[in-house]
């Protein structure tokens, strides 16, 4: 197959899905992980698609621009991992915690499934997913039905009914994006109520946020930023953000994340199943 024409089939693959791999599409072609990088670097120079660690996903985000859980999945490996393992630190035995949806709410998940009489609500199927997986029988997983969203989160009445009933010790929130005038955001209207909803049962609110979130704005605003009585974010965020949000959240904890992390991100492949 000549490049052009394998750029042309990585293209569609990423129109169709959201999100491609380096090391699948290497696969699937039959050359390196180099040459895929090569391809992806030209559809990206050409502004078709967005090369992001380990692979790629759909260009042009806009305010109601929701990716796919899967795409999301390839996006700042290392930044994740490390904010995952911060939050992790505040969760203790017998605590009733909700998980929002999301890529670095899944990441958190894989960090709990060892932790003894947890009861972990939450409207993300691959969060329950990887929590069922863990088969801990002293945990209870509540899934909270309703609409399935692109990004595998329930939302809508249902979700918002099931979970206004409850009352529990600390929600740990993903976000679309952050600034400074719409507070934390999300592309999808319902996925705000239901998140809303969530905010409103949970006595702590901690957002899970790597630096990219920053400056991006969702159509919907969840909660201003003063809402947050913990941000968990990577030491990429820029110091603008970081005079705000000390300001406006109540606790800013900011996780290093070694180079090294960072470049290992970058080449290992991202792990398979329902949660990537």
């Amino acid at each position: 197959m000549l490049a052009q024409q394998r750029q042309a089939a990585i293209l569609d693959r990423v129109r169709a899905t959201g999100g491609v791999r380096v090391t699948e599409l290497a696969a699937e072609f039959g050359v390196s992980d180099m040459t895929i990088r090569r391809d992806l670097e030209a559809l990206d120079e050409r502004g078709l698609l967005a090369k992001v660690h380990g692979g790629a996903t759909v260009a042009g985000p806009g305010s109601t621009d929701e990716p796919g859980f899967r795409a999301k999945s390839v996006r700042q490996l290392a930044e994740k991992a490390a904010i995952a393992g911060r939050a992790a630190e505040l969760v203790r035995p017998g605590a009733a915690i909700a998980l929002s949806a999301g890529t670095t709410t899944a990441e958190l998940a894989r960090r709990l499934v060892d932790v003894p009489g947890l009861t972990v609500v939450t409207n993300s199927l691959p969060v329950a997913e990887i929590l069922h997986a863990g088969g801990r029988p002293d945990q209870t997983v509540v899934l909270t039905g309703g609409v399935r969203t692109p990004s595998d989160a329930l939302v809508g009445p249902l979700a918002v009914g099931a979970v206004r009933s409850l009352h529990l010790d600390m929600l740990f929130l993903g976000v679309h994006g952050i600034t400074e005038r719409a507070g934390f955001t999300t592309p999808n209207l319902m996925e705000a109520e239901t998140d809303r909803a969530l905010v409103a049962a949970a006595d702590r609110l901690v957002v899970l946020a790597d630096h990219t979130k920053w400056g991006t704005v969702g159509i919907s605003s969840i909660v201003e930023l003063s809402a947050a009585h913990v941000l968990v974010t990577d030491d990429r965020l820029p110091p603008d953000a970081r005079r705000v949000l000390d300001d406006r959240v109540g606790e800013l904890v900011i996780v290093p994340v070694a180079d090294g992390e960072r470049a290992a991100a970058r080449t290992a492949p991202a792990t398979e199943g329902v949660a990537r």
